[in-house]
């Protein structure tokens, strides 16, 4: 059995056991609930350990990973900066549609006590913008560390990673092989924890259900359909993007993005999709291989467009169903953030994406993470979509640095 059928099979039955005992045994449930939620949080514990040194790692290692892309020349240049300018629109029109469209609806109060009782508290920034703006820059970074304090955490990592690059190439490559191998170490534990992901959210989504009942299913289907609208909007968002900036012709550039769409929706990666992309690319849309070859495998290495609009609505969703209003200093956060983590995080693997990236940029806005192995779990259900935004967004990069460098060979 696959590790995504392993965590499905926990959370449909901590869902159906949960709701059975909120119908039927509503107290019993609760003790029940009381009984499970320890081992569901000390699941979540191990998760979370990682995630300091992870994203400390991810952060430094990703910076100098775009900077030698960048070195290869004025094509890597305008490929790194489509990535950066597009990455920040995807968070951007995730922080805010999200939640205008959150609050067209009513969160259930019983999701909403059950998250607060399963959660720890919410630590919304205090002291006005002075104290937020003094915050960013940490006085102690391995203070900041120990509290996991997210974003003071990642601006000294900016800092080291930046300063990294203004070293010798020797001793640069021994650090940041030192923080990638930190950075695989991290995910080797974490797949251990996967490991018992069945178990884990098993137990969290029954304390929840039992608490919740059918609230938290429906919640859960908003969550679902919230991050498929979005991947589906940023898909044609990036289609105009190609005509308009990157000069393509709607039709013939369409003919050259479906059939990689359809590969993309077949695999569920975008590495697997690369050589469909590189042929699509070359030979449908008449993009030069010195281009495309160039920043096609870059796309695959430093850029997921539907990254930051999963963290981020991953954010909100949590900030919606516990009645938090996310403030534009919260919510600013939360683009930042997702920019940086999503350029350091591509080579992930599977679920252990989900949690290693979204954990800081929640934590970062605020709010509690103890709803996120659940969503997680369901997080399956629109990867197809995401992988299709993926490579529509990698075709479209290609198709603006092509327009920029003045190469384009258009027959459409």
């Amino acid at each position: 059995m696959s590790q995504t059928a392993r965590v499905l099979t926990g959370l449909i039955a901590g869902i159906a056991l949960g709701i059975v005992l909120a119908w039927q045994a509503p107290d019993t449930g609760l003790q029940i609930a009381a009984i499970v939620e320890p081992f569901g949080k000390l699941w979540l514990n191990a998760l979370q350990m990682t995630v300091v040194p992870l994203v400390f790692a991810l952060v430094v290692v990703g910076i100098n990973q775009a900077s030698d892309a960048a070195h290869s020349g004025r094509v890597a240049k305008h490929a790194i900066a489509s990535f950066v300018i597009l990455l920040t629109a995807a968070a951007a029109m995730a922080a805010l549609l999200a939640p205008l469209a959150l609050s067209m609806l009513q969160p259930d109060p019983a999701v909403a006590a059950a998250l607060r009782g399963h959660a720890d508290a919410i630590t919304a920034p205090a002291g006005g913008w002075a104290n937020a703006l003094t915050a960013i820059v940490p006085s102690n970074a391995i203070a900041a560390a120990a509290a996991s304090a997210m974003l003071p955490l990642v601006t000294f990592a900016l800092f080291f990673g930046f300063a990294l690059t203004k070293l010798e190439a020797a001793p640069r490559a021994q650090v940041v092989g030192l923080l990638k191998a930190i950075s695989d170490a991290m995910i080797v534990i974490v797949h251990w924890v996967l490991w018992a992901a069945p178990v884990g959210i098993f137990a969290l989504v029954l304390a929840l259900t039992a608490r919740a009942g059918l609230g938290m299913l429906q919640a859960l289907g908003i969550y679902i359909v919230l991050e498929c609208a979005l991947y589906v909007l940023a898909v044609v968002l990036l289609i105009a993007v190609a005509v308009t900036v990157g000069k393509r012709n709607f039709s013939h550039f369409m003919g050259g993005l479906v059939p990689v769409q359809a590969v993309a929706a077949s695999t569920q990666s975008s590495l697997a999709t690369l050589p469909a992309m590189l042929d699509s690319a070359q030979n449908r849309l008449g993009i030069p291989a010195r281009i495309s070859g160039l920043v096609l495998p870059m796309a695959v290495s430093l850029f997921r467009i539907t990254s930051p609009i999963q963290y981020i609505a991953t954010a909100c969703f949590i900030a919606w169903a516990l009645g938090v209003h996310l403030s534009p200093a919260q919510l600013a956060t939360g683009v930042a953030l997702s920019v940086l983590v999503s350029m350091g995080s591509v080579g992930l693997p599977g679920q252990a994406i989900f949690l290693a990236t979204n954990l800081p940029i929640t934590s970062a806005m605020g709010l509690p993470i103890a709803a996120l192995p659940v969503l997680m779990a369901v997080d399956a259900i629109p990867d197809v979509l995401a992988t299709v935004g993926n490579v529509t967004g990698d075709m479209t990069a290609t198709a603006v640095v092509a327009a920029r460098s003045e190469d384009v060979l258009d027959p459409g």
